[in-house]
C-alpha cells in the first residue's frame, strides 16, 4: 500500500478511536513498535504474520493475538487494519478489510497517531536513521527524559525497538522511502543526509530533494520547531539552506567550521570514535564513543542537536552519547572464533557499504584483512547503482557477492549480484559470486584466517549468513 499525497493533510486519528488494530504483517521491526506501545496504552491488539519469529512470541505475551499465515479471516473483529507499504493490494486480509468497510491505516499513519499531544522527534535521512534514532533516544533517557520511541532497529543494550515512555518527548525514526515521513509535524526534524534512493518511487533525484524539502515544511508547522542538518552532506546542506531561506530555524552539524554543532580534533583510529563536541562556537566536551567511524560521529553530533534542541542538558547528554551501546546489525559484532570476528551490518545504498568498510580498516588491525559478504537488496537498486556498489565493496581485501534479496520486487531478467561483483575493482581471484545462500559460508569458511574481520552486509536474510559461518568455523 502507498501513501496518498494528500494523506499528510488528513489529521491524525486519536489511538482511543481506532478500536481493535490489526496489523498485517505484525513482526517487521517497524509495526511490531507501533503494536507494541498500541499495547501498552491498552488498545486491544491482533497480527498476523508469514512464519513465527521471537518478535511475535514477545508481542503475544504482551498480549496481542497473534496469527501465522495470511488469511482473509485474520481480520474478523478488527475496526481498523494497519499495513506497511510492503503489504500488496492483493494481500487477503488486506483484500477483505476494503470489503468491509474497515478504516486502512499506513504503518505511518499508525505512528502519527502515537504522536498526539507528544513533542516530536522525526529522524530522516537516507542513511544513518536508525543509528541516530537510537543515540538520540539513549541520550534523552540519560537526561531523565524517559522518551518514548520506535525505532527501525533494536537497542542492543535493552533489547527494545520501541517504548510507550511517561515523558512528554517521542522519537521516531521517519522513512523516507514511500514519501510517509510527510505525515509527520514534529518540534524536531533531523536529516542526517540526502542521496538518490528508493528511485523505484522517487523516479529521480530531484524528487528525492523536493520530498525533503517538504519534509522540512512539515517540522516547520510548529512554532519553536528546528530542523538539524548535516552540513557536510551536499544534498543535506542544498535542502538546509533552501529551509532556511524560506525563514525555517535550521542547525547544520558536520565537521566544517561553518556548521553550528561541529565534531573537532577527531580521532577514527580505532574500535571507537573520539572528537570534540563545539557547538555555536563553545566547546562542550570530548566523546568517546564505541561505535567507530566518520559516519557515527556525524549521528552522535546529530542526536546532541536534538537533546539541546529540546532543553536538556549537555553533561548529561554527552554521557548518553558515549554510555551508548550501539543498535543490532549496525556493525554488530556476532561472534568471534580462531582469532576471526564476525561483524553484522544492515547497510543497503552505497554510501552505507563504502562507510561502514572503511570503518572496518579502522578495527581490524595489523596483519587482518577485511572480508566483505554483501546481499543486495531490491532489484531496482541494484540495477540503478551497481557501479557505485562495485567501488565502495573495493575497500575490502575479499569480496563475496550473494544473489539479489528482492523483498517486495518481482524478478528483473538480468538482474542479479552479478551486476555489481563484476565491478568490483579488485583482481579477479579476490571477488566471488555465489548465487546459493547455502554455498556462502562454507565458501568463506575456507578462506579466513586469524586476524581477519568478516563483514555480512544488507538489509535481507544475510543477516543469518554470520552464525552459519561461526558454525562452520566451530567444525
Amino acid at each position: 500500500m502507498n501513501v496518498s499525497p494528500d494523506a499528510a493533510n488528513v489529521p491524525a486519528t486519536r489511538p482511543e478511536e481506532l478500536g481493535t488494530v490489526h496489523f498485517i504483517g505484525i513482526g517487521g521491526v517497524g509495526m511490531s513498535g507501533i503494536a507494541r506501545i498500541m499495547l501498552m496504552r491498552g488498545l486491544t491488539v491482533t497480527g498476523s504474520d508469514a512464519r513465527e519469529s521471537r518478535v511475535l512470541t514477545m508481542l503475544t505475551a504482551q498480549g496481542a493475538q497473534i496469527h501465522v499465515g495470511h488469511d482473509a479471516a485474520n481480520v474478523e473483529g478488527a475496526d481498523t487494519v494497519v499495513v506497511s507499504s510492503a503489504v500488496r493490494e492483493s494481500n487477503p486480509e488486506l483484500a477483505a478489510a476494503r470489503e468491509a468497510g474497515l478504516r486502512v491505516l499506513h504503518r505511518s499513519q499508525a505512528l502519527a497517531s502515537l504522536m498526539i499531544g507528544r513533542r516530536t522527534v522525526a529522524v530522516a535521512g537516507t542513511h544513518g536513521k536508525t543509528t541516530t534514532t537510537s543515540m538520540s533516544t539513549v541520550a534523552l533517557q540519560r537526561c531523565g527524559a524517559d522518551p518514548s520511541f520506535v525505532i527501525g532497529g533494536v537497542l542492543t543494550a535493552s533489547g527494545a525497538n520501541a517504548h510507550d515512555g511517561s515523558g512528554d518527548i517521542f522519537v521516531a525514526e521517519a522513512d523516507e522511502s514511500d514519501g510517509s515521513f510527510l505525515l509527520y509535524s514534529p518540534a524536531v526534524g533531523v536529516i542526517t543526509n540526502v542521496e538518490p534512493d528508493h528511485l523505484d518511487h522517487y523516479r529521480t533525484a530531484e524528487a528525492v530533494e523536493e520530498a525533503f524539502d517538504k519534509f522540512c515544511d512539515s517540522v516547520g508547522r510548529q512554532e519553536g520547531s528546528v530542523i538539524i542538518a548535516c552540513g557536510d552532506d551536499p544534498g543535506a546542506a542544498r535542502v538546509a539552506a533552501r529551509a532556511a531561506s524560506r525563514g525555517l530555524r535550521v542547525w547544520t552539524y558536520g565537521t566544517g567550521d561553518a556548521v553550528d554543532i561541529r565534531v573537532a580534533e577527531p580521532d577514527f583510529s580505532g574500535a571507537g570514535a573520539s572528537f570534540d563536541l563545539v557547538m555555536h562556537g563553545r566547546r562542550l566536551g570530548r566523546v568517546d564513543l564505541r561505535q567507530p567511524g566518520e559516519y557515527n560521529a556525524l549521528n552522535a553530533a546529530a542526536a546532541f542537536a536534538v537533546t539541546q534542541a529540546l532543553g536538556q542538558s549537555v553533561g548529561r547528554s554527552l554521557a548518553g552519547l558515549m554510555s551508548f551501546g550501539g543498535t543490532r546489525r549496525r556493525f554488530e559484532l556476532r561472534g568471534e572464533l580462531n582469532g576471526v570476528r564476525v561483524y553484522d551490518d544492515y547497510a543497503h545504498h552505497p554510501t552505507e557499504v563504502d562507510a561502514v568498510l572503511k570503518a572496518a580498516r579502522s578495527v581490524v588491525g595489523a596483519g587482518g584483512r577485511v572480508i566483505a559478504i554483501f546481499q543486495p537488496h531490491l532489484y531496482s537498486r541494484t540495477e540503478n547503482f551497481a557501479a557505485e556498489f562495485g567501488r565502495a565493496l573495493g575497500h575490502a581485501d575479499e569480496v563475496y557477492v550473494m544473489d539479489v534479496y528482492a523483498a517486495r520486487e518481482d524478478p528483473v531478467p538480468g538482474v542479479t549480484g552479478a551486476l555489481i561483483a563484476d565491478r568490483v575493482p579488485l583482481s579477479e581471484e579476490h571477488v566471488h559470486f555465489i548465487e546459493s545462500w547455502s554455498d556462502v559460508a562454507p565458501a568463506v569458511a575456507g578462506e579466513v584466517r586469524a586476524a581477519d574481520i568478516v563483514l555480512t552486509i544488507g538489509a535481507g536474510d544475510i543477516t543469518m549468513v554470520g552464525p552459519e559461518l561461526l558454525a562452520e568455523l566451530r567444525r
